[in-house]
């Protein structure tokens, strides 16, 4: 009877160690997925971060040039007409 409860036991053992390393693997392939889909999330934010630079710069160049057409046009003798209320 012994015996036989040992043999029980130890059944009852190596289930539990079948079931403790699914729950394990599963949990393993669950991180894998979130840190993939943490990868994912940083390189879009550092594309848009690229984006939002080079937007800036852009937006500066342009600032800049506008600058001197209008710097120039001054010097060319154009002034700025104040906005009439009359339409």
């Amino acid at each position: 009877m012994v015996a036989e409860e040992l043999k029980l036991r130890e059944l009852q053992a190596i289930e539990d160690e079948w079931r403790t390393d699914r729950l394990l693997l599963d949990a393993k392939k669950a991180a894998s997925q979130y840190q993939k889909e943490a990868d994912k999330c940083s390189m879009g934010m550092e594309t848009c971060e690229q984006a939002r630079e080079k937007s800036e710069a852009n937006l500066d160049k342009q600032r800049r040039l506008s600058y001197m057409c209008e710097l120039r046009a001054r010097q060319n003798g154009w002034k700025e007409v104040a906005p009439s209320d009359d339409l």
